[in-house]
């Protein structure tokens, strides 16, 4: 479990004082009575501490594809030791500099710059039962052989509060996981329906029309990856596997 950490003894006591604030930080946020967050199997996660975090660098520097490669594969080989409700939680060291400049849409070409760069460097191969082209509406991210759920918070979003956090923020989650809570549809439906309402009440702008259920045929996964401030969003998908194919 190389850079993963569960929230208990597994993590280094000497955390350096970003690392520490952001952990701090999402505890707060994840937990909140007053104001709940409007994931709630992220919130389950964090109640039976089944999720995983981990650390990493400056995302404007190509060496921090690297830290994050290393993360997402240990974790996809561990994974399934921590329960239906895990997923990976990655934050990146985001300098001050950045928080003052930069848009929403200057962090959504970092985020797809990050995970078109973690493909670059998957030495595993695509899925075969996963389409290679993003506006197949059965695509989805896939890395180190494990098909995922992607979801990015930066410190530019304020009116998609539920998009808002202080450090870049990646969620990374598996889609065996999805399968999962996805087994009783009745549980996932009203769950679904819990989740739309608290995101009317967690943020000022509308639900994103981009939201919908995986599989649908006029659904796209990558759109939901990084949802923009408004509800405006990309035509076309920047994503990318280089060369491999």
């Amino acid at each position: 479990m190389k850079g993963l950490y569960m929230n208990d003894s597994s993590l280094p006591i000497q955390l350096e004082e970003w690392e520490k604030n952001a952990l701090e930080k999402f505890a707060m946020k994840i937990n909140d009575k007053e104001k709940p967050f409007p994931c709630i199997p992220a919130t389950i996660g964090f109640s039976v501490n089944q999720l995983c975090y981990g650390f990493i660098g400056d995302p404007r520097e190509t060496s921090t594809i690297y830290e994050l490669a290393e993360l997402v594969s240990s974790f996809t080989e561990v994974s399934r030791d921590f329960g239906n409700y895990t997923s990976l939680i990655v934050f990146y060291e985001t300098p001050e500099d950045m928080k003052a400049t930069y848009t929403v849409v200057d962090y959504e070409q970092l985020f797809w710059q990050q995970i078109s760069g973690l493909c670059a460097i998957d030495y595993f191969e695509w899925p075969h039962d996963i389409p290679t082209d993003p506006h197949n509406p059965l695509w989805e991210f896939c890395y180190h052989g494990e098909k995922y759920f992607m979801y990015c918070a930066t410190p530019a979003h304020l009116n998609r509060k539920s998009r808002h956090f202080e450090v870049i923020l990646l969620a990374i989650t598996p889609r065996w996981v999805l399968q999962e809570f996805n087994k009783s549809q009745k549980f996932a439906q009203s769950i679904k329906t819990q989740i739309r309402k608290r995101l009317s009440n967690y943020d000022s702008a509308p639900i994103h029309p981009d939201l919908n259920s995986y599989g649908s045929e006029n659904n796209f996964e990558w759109k939901q990856y990084f949802l923009r401030d408004d509800d405006t969003s990309l035509s076309k998908c920047p994503f990318h596997r280089g060369l491999k194919e």
